[in-house]
């Protein structure tokens, strides 16, 4: 999960610096054959239409998606048929699921106390269904991104209230909209040394422990169509303390389910390094122990890191294109994974290209190439393993969603609205071409409950 954040400027305020080949010496094991690198994509590689992750992934019964910021996507133009903007062109036509970046957390929906602003977030929705996509709901209760007058107003009198009816206004106004809802996020935290395994946080220190479960059961009662959600990072690996951080998370889990509390859905967040140790055989089973208890697994915030690989950028796309195909094959081999969402779609709007994120910074200055998309739109190598990696998945069901572009596009209604399908309707069809990328602007141990 992502705090809330600046936004990258108009333009890329980096160049793009290439190492000599000489530094393929530090790369991980699996990518120092490639001492003499080529070019890893076609020189005209299409992307659009039936060639789109979009259709890759309807075709074995999965979704694909991507984190946006509803601020630059061009929705009034989108809605009148007649879109320029190829940003905007992208995300619609790649992605059958999309998710907001920072519009549905605590911060950007509660400027005070008694107001919300839900311009950004009713935005997405109404993108979302002019470009026939799915959305999932991020988040509802989580440690950060909260407001700053939640410090001087919260309080262990009021703080179960204030979440409840956070959860009520916020999941009723897109009821029967929403694909799933982050319910809770970031709640496991071993470091902590708590026996439940649980993080120290506000809502812990407010409500108590039952706070997960008050969540979920008010999400279920607010929207009882989505797929409630409890969403996870660094549990990917084997190493030791990711291993506890997934056995506390599967307890609690198992906590759940047998108190009858309605969650549906785990998400693992994914944000990999490209260096080793890469997730295997325990994140295999994690998953399956999921299965066992009736939940899907959702690959929710995708994107590799190639902070700590000093080279140039075909190495660097060649490692990033590697675990995308390893970790895909992995997770979409079981059939309770069925969608996979990247942390945005275009590297020039990257939260590891953040200039005000110095703990992510390439050693030799030049950018991350973490997503599906470069800095112009041009299909990265990672496209191609991700295209490649649907492809490659378990199939699930058949395709439903026909690739013709609808007749007209329309622009939503105001609430309420029908519940979406499981598949989206048909995307338009577009190819692209290499453009530049404008920047995104700066957004203004307790009682057991009782279910009701």
């Amino acid at each position: 999960m992502i705090q809330g954040r600046k936004q990258l400027p108009t333009r890329r305020w980096f160049g793009k610096t290439m190492l000599s080949l000489g530094a393929a010496s530090v790369l991980p094991g699996w990518v120092q054959s490639q001492t003499n690198p080529k070019p890893l994509l076609p020189p005209k590689m299409r992307v659009g239409g039936p060639n789109s992750l979009r259709a890759h992934a309807a075709a074995r019964g999965r979704l694909f998606g991507v984190a946006v910021n509803p601020a630059i996507l061009d929705v009034e133009t989108l809605a009148a048929g007649h879109m320029t903007d190829r940003y905007t062109l992208l995300v619609a036509t790649q992605a059958s699921i999309v998710v907001a970046e920072n519009a549905m957390k605590w911060a950007a929906l509660r400027p005070t106390s008694g107001a919300y602003d839900f311009s950004q977030a009713d935005r997405l929705m109404q993108f979302a269904a002019v470009a026939h996509q799915l959305v999932r709901g991020h988040n509802l209760c989580w440690h950060q991104g909260l407001p700053p007058w939640f410090k001087e107003t919260a309080t262990k009198e009021n703080a179960r209230a204030l979440l409840t009816e956070h959860i009520k206004t916020v999941a009723g106004r897109y009821r029967g909209q929403i694909h799933s809802w982050d319910v809770v996020n970031e709640a496991i935290e071993p470091a902590d040394q708590r026996p439940d395994g649980l993080r120290k946080s506000p809502w812990l220190d407010l409500v108590g422990p039952d706070y997960i479960e008050l969540a979920f059961r008010t999400a279920s009662e607010a929207d009882p169509q989505a797929k409630l959600t409890y969403n996870e990072f660094g549990i990917e690996l084997d190493t030791p303390v990711q291993r506890e951080k997934r056995s506390q998370l599967l307890l609690l889990l198992r906590r759940l389910k047998a108190r009858g509390v309605p969650v549906h859905a785990v998400g693992v967040q994914s944000h990999l390094q490209a260096e080793s140790p890469q997730p295997g055989a325990g994140l295999q089973g994690f998953i399956r122990e999921a299965a066992k208890m009736d939940l899907e697994v959702y690959i929710t915030e995708m994107d590799v890191n190639t902070r700590n690989l000093a080279v140039g950028q075909l190495e660097q796309d060649a490692a990033v294109a590697k675990v995308y195909t390893d970790y895909l094959n992995l997770v979409l081999a079981e059939p309770n994974v069925p969608v996979v969402l990247t942390w945005g779609i275009t590297d020039a709007l990257s939260w590891l290209n953040d200039p005000d994120r110095s703990e992510f910074k390439r050693q030799d200055g030049s950018p991350h190439r973490p997503l599906p998309f470069d800095d112009n739109l041009k299909p990265t190598p990672a496209f191609q393993a991700l295209r490649a990696a649907l492809d490659a998945a378990l199939l699930t069901r058949p395709s439903t969603e026909p690739l013709a572009v609808p007749a007209r596009v329309v622009p939503p209604p105001t609430h309420p609205r029908t519940a979406p399908a499981n598949v989206p309707a048909p995307a338009p069809v577009i190819d692209y071409q290499p453009f530049s990328v404008k920047g995104s602007p700066t957004p203004s141990g307790s009682k057991p409950l009782t279910p009701k």
